[in-house]
């Protein structure tokens, strides 16, 4: 018997699994709140309360598998950061890309052009130019970070994106034998899409000292805790890789904490078509099962304005969460709407009492005097300010709040503050210059005696503020939020299912169809007719506490609701279940050259030809199943199996007689179990 470790860090919390192998049966799980400042303060709590847990107690020695799942590259990529990088384009056309504005969708500034490049067929067009290659890495070598390399048709021949990239590491190696980070656009992706292939591999390259890092310190934390056990990562489309074979494609780790979640609803249900909905505390993430398999995004991963070329799961995302503020609707509007829920994030007033008892006193002293709407039960505290510009109302605002969180109601008697506080709180909070708290979902639950885990009285107090305004009681209040987020998710559900399988993208903005929708969802009532909207895959929910939303969403939607055993640290779960995937393709297409008849292969390393095509299929699987094996184990599989999927293509002719050959395309995937001997080697 050996034991694995799961690990995700969650927007809200990190969690921790023991997964007893090989039969994968939860032994114990434990959360941490997560500490964005350092991840790894809350890994290090998660890990040390599993090990200790109550269900459990397991020596470190014990454990011979690590799995972790970050949001690290996700976040990272939303909010701009990451390091400095040099961006190289051969054989791109400088005024073409000015000419349509693509300059800002390379991410960074510091971009070089350089002739050479390759035409479609893969045949070099102009030799590389190494002299302007040289110049740029000399000029560049102590002040990037890491250097991106993009051919224009390097997918197709990568001979020149090959060469450069020795150039970096032989011009930039250091005294230790280490050299400056590079990545190549042909190792991320076979797709065409020059400017895509450019953004992802810049995006790559900026994150590789930041996931560096975090691994780095998860590492540190594992020996510190005796913990000796190889570390792999989720990537985005939910299989695992070494930490050092992510530390070089960081790019391919976008996305993981849904991935994870995805694979660890598929373990614990143990059902292959459904969907799965993820209840965390900041977002609701939706994906699909098809065969046991997440569906992954046939156009690449998009996260915040970048469009990549990475294959992650297909997740739909939404602001609302169990930390999702619930607002009024504005005291003033003529038209009475519902309460709003979300996108912004809060700490529960259950959790701030919990934290500062002293936050109770100014509950129940609103109680009496009702302020504003848009200052109700709504309170923030100081973080760290992370460099911004302060003005000087910012800087007496962040004074005050050194000496604990403040109500937003209590600013409205401070002349120096009061105007314009909440616009001011907006702005500090978008900077994490200060963290707002407030009523939310997980207050709700307090109320109703769903989930005690904090200060219940903290939650009723804001409840029966929140509820006055609306002349209701506070039970009937919260249970209106629950239905509103469990109708949300509903919606949502529907939204995803039209977009992805009807291609309605837009389909809540056409009237009638909204009329529809409220009507199957009862938002509506109509004397003379009834709607009905069925899902017909089962719902798995996860994520804590999922009972209390779910089962009103999958009445709604007719169908099935899951909710498996130990769904509240599935993403954990996910992060140590999976396979290791690996997966590559080859095109093929059919030359036609006057003294012969050529079918290309391009291939991740170059193109090769054969006259029978046939012939040239049977070699290449073969040979690239071999090399996809390798490569399999690399990246830490064990007992890999190779999988092949053929699909010719071919158009009408005009005869209607013969078909027009047009292309094959070879789909090469690779699937093994992480293997502690192949990991650790």
């Amino acid at each position: 018997m050996s034991i694995a470790l799961g690990i995700d860090t969650g927007g809200t919390y990190t969690d921790a699994v023991l997964i007893e192998q090989p039969d994968e049966r939860v032994i114990a799980h434990a959360k941490a709140l997560t500490t964005y400042h350092d991840l790894s303060l809350g890994i290090r709590e998660a890990i040390m309360s599993v090990l200790a847990g109550k269900e459990h107690t397991t020596s470190p020695a014990a454990i011979e598998l690590v799995g972790l799942s970050t949001t690290l590259a996700t976040n990272a990529i939303v909010e701009g950061h990451g390091g400095r990088v040099c961006l190289l384009l051969l054989g791109y056309d400088p005024d073409l890309v000015q000419k349509y504005g693509f300059t800002q969708d390379f991410v960074t500034p510091d971009v070089v052009y350089i002739r050479g490049g390759h035409n479609e067929a893969g045949e070099e067009t102009e030799p590389l130019d190494e002299a302007a290659v040289r110049a740029a890495i000399l000029a560049r070598r102590d002040r990037v970070d890491a250097f991106a390399i993009s051919g224009f048709f390097s997918v197709r021949n990568p001979a020149h994106e090959l060469r450069v990239r020795t150039l970096v590491e032989e011009l930039t190696k250091r005294a230790d034998g280490l050299a400056t980070p590079v990545t190549c656009g042909h190792e991320l992706t076979s797709q065409l899409n020059s400017i895509r292939r450019a953004t992802t591999t810049v995006l790559n390259a900026r994150l590789i000292p930041l996931l560096r890092d975090l691994i780095v310190t998860v590492r540190q934390t594992l020996d510190t805790l005796g913990i000796a056990a190889p570390l792999m990562i989720v990537k985005g489309d939910g299989s695992l890789v070494r930490a050092e074979w992510a530390m070089q494609r960081p790019i391919e780790t976008i996305l993981s904490g849904p991935a994870a979640s995805v694979v660890g609803a598929w373990h614990l249900a143990g059902r292959e078509d459904v969907w799965v909905v993820d209840v965390g505390g900041t977002t609701t993430d939706i994906a699909q099962l098809e065969g046991g398999r997440p569906r992954l995004n046939p156009e690449g991963a998009h996260v915040g304005r970048w469009q990549t070329m990475v294959e992650a799961v297909d997740i739909h995302t939404i602001g609302l969460g169990g930390d999702s503020q619930v607002t009024l609707p504005d005291q003033h509007a003529s038209v009475r709407t519902d309460i709003v829920i979300g996108p912004r994030r809060v700490m529960p007033l259950c959790v701030l009492a919990s934290q500062y008892p002293h936050v109770l006193s100014e509950l129940r002293h609103q109680r009496g005097n009702r302020p504003r709407t848009d200052v109700i039960a709504a309170f923030v505290l100081a973080q760290r300010p992370g460099g911004i510009q302060l003005s000087d109302r910012d800087a007496l605002l962040l004074e005050i709040l050194k000496q604990g969180p403040r109500s937003l109601a209590s600013f409205l008697n401070d002349p120096r503050l009061k105007f314009s506080i909440v616009q001011q709180v907006r702005h500090l909070s978008a900077h994490q210059a200060i963290l707002q708290a407030g009523f939310t979902p997980t207050d709700a639950l307090h109320v109703l005696g769903q989930f005690k885990r904090w200060n219940c009285e903290a939650a009723r107090l804001g409840a029966e503020l929140l509820a006055e305004w609306l002349d209701m009681t506070p039970e009937d209040f919260c249970q209106q939020v629950i239905t509103e987020v469990s109708e949300r998710i509903a919606r949502e559900l529907l939204r995803k299912s039209l977009s992805q399988d009807l291609s309605l993208p837009n389909w809540e903005h056409e009237p009638t169809a909204r009329i529809l929708v409220n009507l199957a969802l009862n938002k509506q009532v109509s004397p003379a007719l009834e709607c009905q909207m069925r899902l017909k895959s089962p719902v798995v929910a996860i994520g804590a506490p999922v009972e209390a939303y779910v089962p009103q969403t999958v009445q709604l939607l007719h169908t099935e609701g899951v909710i498996p055993p130990y769904a509240e640290v599935a993403n954990a779960v996910g992060a140590v279940v999976g396979g290791v995937i690996q997966r590559s393709r080859v095109l093929v297409h059919h030359l036609e050259d006057p003294d012969r008849s050529v079918f290309r292969f391009y291939l991740p390393d170059g193109y090769q030809d054969f006259a029978d095509l046939e012939e040239g299929i049977t070699i290449v699987k073969d040979n690239f199943s071999k090399r996809l094996e390798i490569l399999a184990r690399d990246a830490g599989a064990a007992q890999v199996e190779i999988h092949v999927q053929r699909q010719d293509s071919y158009a009408s002719s005009t005869d209607q007689i013969n078909d027009l050959y047009l292309k094959t395309e070879l789909c090469f995937t690779a699937i093994g179990r992480p293997g502690v001997t192949a990991v650790r080697s």
